[in-house]
């Protein structure tokens, strides 16, 4: 094996070193080009939402002071924005384009930051009525001169209007060309706004922020979304429970919850309040259950929950210990045999509040549970039978002599 002399290294190493520099310059140049290519791209409508980033703007365009520029500069750029856009209701995130349709001062600005204040108010429109005129025929938006909490306000009072609430999703964005917003309004990202309000306290420091807190009070603002929807999450459960035990009345077991998985508030039956129509409640049940949504980390919220009966079981558990509960009974009471008609439910005393109510063999929790139907479940769907507990519970039955293919035929009454 021949080795290199020290000098051929050497000169190894330089030639390495140029080839790098001569990369690095080859890709300067690939992006200089490149921003060449951008500032021709087409202005137009479609085009509206890649100017509205400024990552795909060189840092240079944004060196001049803009706030400095005459007034004719300024109505140059506005001019052009309303004719390629069709308004002046500019968005909050909108970058003039490097192109040469666009006043060359004015490229890479944020063109509403710097035309919807007060500081280019004063400079350039107070007491001048031939500029506010000329501003009014290309549709400047008045209503952006507010200051940007004004405008948050205005934007939740209508939101209000519209949904009921303040329960603002962080996604919402204000949508143009709905004549339900004020154009002032439009894009605003309320949601984003409404979130960071929370988390930071935007807009609630100095003089202002006790004045400010109790106006979003006056609203309904819910400064704890957590905690807002677990309480209603636990209404909902308090008036399910009493409107099943109104509607089955000495049937239903008071101290548990039941709801079924699928269960959703109706809409126009006022029994419920309006704010709980269409409120997904058995959904929300799974998910305490299963995820242990409002619920992780708050004892005091799950203490809650059971002392109105809510149980971590679910209704498959709860629903096996009432059936083999009652099929015990009805197998003892006919000679170890468990095979009740399609239509047996658990009976309830004959006379309420009677001396037979201590001799009755039905608990009063089974009162009215459809054990017939429930045992055909079991037949023919395999009801209470899947999962890791389906032996146990399949032994359960034959120990209590249950019947799993009944002949046909009709029946005599039990």
């Amino acid at each position: 094996m021949h080795l290199l002399p020290k000098r051929s290294y050497g000169a190894m190493k330089l030639i390495s070193g140029v080839i790098a520099l001569l990369i690095s310059v080859l890709c300067r140049v690939v992006v200089v080009r490149s921003l060449g290519v951008v500032k021709t791209l087409p202005t137009h409508r479609q085009s509206l939402n890649t100017c509205l980033t400024s990552s795909l703007q060189p840092s240079w365009w944004n060196s001049c002071d803009v706030s400095n520029l005459p007034y004719d500069s300024a109505i140059r750029v506005l001019v052009k924005y309303h004719d390629t856009y069709g308004d002046l209701v500019i968005p909050r995130r909108f970058i003039v384009p490097a192109t040469s349709e666009w006043p060359t001062e004015w490229h890479g600005v944020k063109l509403a930051r710097h035309v919807y204040n007060r500081k280019w108010w004063t400079k350039h429109i107070a007491k001048k009525s031939d500029r506010v005129a000329q501003l009014n025929k290309i549709g400047f938006v008045w209503e952006r001169m507010q200051p940007e909490w004004n405008l948050f306000m205005e934007a939740m009072v209508t939101y209000r209007s519209i949904y009921g609430d303040v329960m603002v999703p962080a996604s919402f964005v204000i949508p143009r060309d709905n004549n339900e917003w004020s154009k002032g309004c439009w894009d605003l990202p309320l949601g984003n706004i409404v979130h960071r309000l929370r988390l930071r306290h935007d807009f609630l420091t100095g003089d202002t922020a006790i004045e400010r807190k109790n106006q979003l009070d006056g609203l309904g603002f819910v400064w704890d979304v957590s905690e807002h929807n677990f309480l209603k999450f636990l209404t909902a459960l308090r008036i399910f429970s009493k409107l099943e035990q109104e509607e089955h009345e000495h049937t239903i077991m008071a101290s548990t919850i039941r709801v079924p998985s699928k269960f959703v508030v109706p809409s126009d039956d006022y029994r419920w309040p309006m704010i709980l129509w269409s409120y997904p409640l058995g959904e929300r049940c799974t998910a305490v259950r299963q995820k242990q949504l409002y619920v992780k980390g708050h004892p005091l919220r799950q203490q809650a929950l059971e002392e109105i009966g809510f149980r971590w079981s679910g209704n498959a558990t709860l629903g096996w210990l009432d059936v083999v509960h009652a099929a015990a009974i009805y197998s003892q009471m006919h000679g170890r045999i468990l095979n009740p008609p399609l239509q047996f439910v658990v009976p309830s005393p004959p006379t309420p509040d009677s001396e037979l109510d201590d001799l009755w063999p039905w608990p009063e929790r089974l009162w009215g549970l459809k054990l017939g139907q429930r045992l055909k479940d079991v037949r023919v769907k395999g009801a209470y039978l899947k999962g890791p507990d389906s032996n146990i519970r399949k032994a359960q039955l034959d120990n209590l002599g249950f019947v799993w293919t009944p002949k046909r035929g009709r029946r005599r009454r039990s």
